[in-house]
């Protein structure tokens, strides 16, 4: 049976690890994920064309002066924390999940989540709010896209054992690193709880935004 001792160990040294692990794997899919996401959106904000393709000006006026921040409050905190947690996890989980079956499901989520991301940011900017944008989803996204990003790069990383396993035979690795995966995937759930009660909370409170962020 699991005890205190078990957990305490699991937070400090198992799940630690196996992120630092994957780390070369995640910190690669972080930083080409933000590469993709600036480029999409300084094209959107910098092509007119693009932006009325995306969207008419009265749709770009309601995004940006009503409901880009109003998603933030547009529950009860308590159960907006809540269904941000599980959409979250639901993404985490394919990026796992799709990333084990070699590779390249997991990398179409993640460009999906970059996507999203440019394109959001660069109909901001093109609306002239892009601080807005940074000061909603900085708080927050430190902390989820990071929670993404380990995600994606284990799930790849998985998947990786079964085109070049190594010396190890494929079983073996897929065995081994399959444990340092579900460590990670169950780590993942608490870190993406805690995201989610930031995103509910913090994120729309009335602080200035440097707080929020700190």
């Amino acid at each position: 049976g699991a005890s205190w001792t078990d957990v305490s160990r699991f937070v400090t040294v198992s799940f630690p690890v196996a992120v630092y692990r994957a780390r070369a794997w995640w910190i690669s899919i972080g930083v080409a994920t933000l590469l993709v996401s600036t480029v999409i959106g300084v094209w959107v904000a910098t092509n007119p064309d693009v932006v009325n393709a995306l969207a008419s000006p009265e749709d770009l006026d309601q995004l940006v002066n009503g409901d880009f921040a109003d998603y933030y409050t547009s529950n009860p905190a308590g159960s907006f924390a809540f269904r941000v947690w599980t959409n979250n996890a639901w993404v985490a989980a394919q990026a796992l999940i799709f990333g084990a079956l070699l590779c390249l499901p997991g990398v179409w989520i993640l460009w999906q989540n970059a996507l999203n991301l440019g394109l959001v940011g660069g109909l901001m900017a093109a609306g002239g709010r892009i601080d807005l944008f940074f000061g909603f989803i900085t708080p927050h996204g430190l902390l989820e896209l990071t929670a993404v990003f380990v995600a994606g790069g284990a799930g790849i990383r998985l998947g990786w054992q079964i085109v070049s396993p190594g010396p190890r035979p494929r079983s073996v690795a897929l065995a081994e690193e399959g444990r340092t995966t579900l460590t990670i995937a169950l780590g993942l759930v608490v870190v993406l709880l805690v995201s989610g009660v930031v995103e509910a909370f913090v994120t729309p409170s009335p602080l200035p935004t440097w707080a929020r962020i700190a």
